[in-house]
């Protein structure tokens, strides 16, 4: 496993609480969320395929639904969830799992192409840009997925999932902003966080689970 230290920053508990404590200093919005919440707690999956498929598993379906669907597969797939081990499983195995036919078809896309030789442990070492770049080159990996695997695969500190509907609606209420910010507004509003972004979308989803339920419906209507 490639060492997650030779990384440009990564999130850690002692890099978590450096981004906080910088965050706090220039971002009154953001002192006020980390009041709320604390200390956000790291969402940090094993770099390789199982944290990409677990990302791609959680697309677009509550934590609860992605969880069990996760557990499933890692059933099906046992020892791990490793290219091989997922490409040995038919498409009934995987409906059987809970998998969408999209999600099977891009999980069979990126199984075979690591098969096939695409090294993705050996992104850990590349720039945000290039990284980011590579990863939605993959087929069916979108913006969002790319950036939730730098940020709970690769603990970039300063990833940011923009297009994360989560962190839009809690952006639009700790901001007090009309309406909630599309993932291109957000990209803006987020780089007044850097080199902390991705601390930031980690407080953001704390915020998100604290805040007034109410609030965070209204922004979102």
């Amino acid at each position: 496993m490639p060492d997650r230290r030779k990384a440009s920053i990564i999130i850690d508990a002692d890099t978590m609480r450096k981004g906080v404590r910088s965050l706090r200093r220039k971002c009154p919005h953001i002192r006020h969320i980390h009041d709320l919440t604390g200390d956000p707690p790291l969402r940090d999956y094993r770099p390789g395929f199982a944290g990409l498929a677990r990302i791609v598993v959680g697309q677009q379906v509550s934590l609860a639904a992605a969880q069990a669907i996760w557990g499933r597969l890692e059933l099906a797939s046992a020892p791990v969830v490793t290219p091989q081990t997922f490409l040995l499983l038919n498409d009934d195995d995987l409906r059987q799992v809970g998998l969408s036919r999209g999600k099977v078809k891009t999980l069979r896309g990126i199984a075979t192409a690591i098969a096939d030789g695409f090294d993705l442990d050996a992104l850990s070492r590349k720039p945000e840009d290039e990284l980011h770049a590579t990863l939605t080159a993959l087929p069916g990996v979108g913006p969002w997925s790319a950036e939730i695997y730098m940020l709970f695969c690769l603990g970039r500190a300063d990833a940011f999932a923009a297009g994360d509907l989560a962190l839009q609606i809690s952006a639009c209420a700790a901001l007090g902003l009309e309406n909630r910010p599309n993932r291109d507004e957000l990209l803006t509003i987020a780089e007044r966080w850097k080199p902390w972004r991705g601390v930031a979308a980690h407080l953001l989803w704390a915020y998100y689970k604290v805040a007034d339920r109410t609030l965070l419906k209204k922004k979102h209507s």
